[in-house]
């Protein structure tokens, strides 16, 4: 990995290290995270990490194609990553959501193509199928003919590369293992910061020649039904202030600079513009070994987004250890 650039991905192309997240609570107005992206682009973010589930496709899209329509960039320098939602894993309904998600970006191709969450929802009634009780409509869907159906996005060069998301050690390996298996995820996109650190699910990916992709690599924002409202916040840990403080630098920083330095693909997600520049700078300074092992004993397995809501669906992927 080359650690201010790019990653290779085991399908021969590159992921930069450092993307912006665009995931936003619904109170937040999408006209805000058009601007918010512009600016990540402005600054020198390269990646940029969307979902169809997001449903802020068509202002990131307009974000992307107005820095290429300025000249600060092409195409071919945006890394563009969308993800199949959870009602949409039926084989028959992949490509057509992934031509969807193009149609509101305005772009020809997504340079990554991931299914989003393990976990599959009756389709044909919004993002949250729901019975008269609230309860969550589940599907029964075999992720590895959800897969084929990614497989075929690849080929049709909908999608340069496709991955995961959220998928446990058990769920990489069904797919790793399913037979006529045509191209191997070159990712897995998870939670991942120094309270949740996934060592072991790193190791194994590492060994498969999986890219492991951090989101809430700074904690997480508070937003309902997603996060718990009395999460500890990470960025207010009295260790990685003390860092902070030492390196001269951010708690946040410290976070980011803690997981590029393992080898972890990261997104840094902010729609402020002082703390978007300021998260470019992680590449300006380097944690040492100590630094390292005392981040690493901050691990509490803390999950900043459990799902639990999904957890009776037997492809729920928290239950396992990794």
């Amino acid at each position: 990995m080359n650690p201010n650039g790019s990653a290779e991905l085991n399908d021969g192309h590159r992921i930069p290290v450092l993307g912006f997240g665009t995931f936003a609570p619904e109170e937040v107005p999408k006209s805000l995270v058009k601007e918010a992206t512009k600016i990540a682009i402005g600054a020198g973010f390269r990646h940029i990490d969307s979902a169809y589930f997001y449903q802020n496709e068509e202002e990131v899209g307009l974000a992307i194609r107005s820095k290429i329509a300025d000249g600060t960039v092409k195409r071919e320098d945006i890394f563009y990553t969308s993800k199949l939602p959870s009602i949409c894993h039926r084989p028959e309904l992949v490509q057509p959501c992934l031509e969807e998600s193009l149609k509101k970006l305005q772009l020809d191709y997504v340079d990554l193509y991931l299914i989003h969450f393990p976990v599959s929802l009756k389709p044909g009634n919004g993002l949250h199928p729901t019975d008269e009780n609230g309860q969550l409509l589940f599907d029964t869907v075999d992720l590895r003919d959800t897969w084929e159906a990614m497989e075929k996005c690849k080929d049709a060069g909908l999608a340069k590369s496709i991955g995961v998301s959220n998928f446990n050690r058990r769920q990489l390996e069904m797919i790793l293992n399913k037979p006529g298996l045509k191209y191997k995820p070159v990712c897995n996109q998870v939670e991942c910061h120094p309270y949740l650190n996934q060592s072991k699910l790193l190791d194994y990916c590492k060994s498969k020649d999986i890219v492991l992709v951090a989101y809430g690599a700074l904690g997480s924002q508070r937003c309902k039904p997603w996060i718990n409202e009395n999460a500890p916040y990470l960025l207010e840990d009295p260790v990685l202030c003390a860092m902070a403080e030492k390196h001269k630098q951010t708690a946040a920083l410290i976070s980011l600079r803690y997981l590029l330095q393992r080898g972890i693909v990261t997104l840094a997600k902010s729609f402020n513009e002082k703390r978007i520049k300021e998260n470019m700078k992680v590449f300006e300074f380097q944690l040492s070994a100590e630094d390292m092992a005392v981040i690493d004993s901050l691990n509490k397995n803390y999950r900043y987004a459990p799902a639990d809501f999904t957890a009776a669906h037997p492809d729920y992927p928290y239950s396992d250890e990794y």
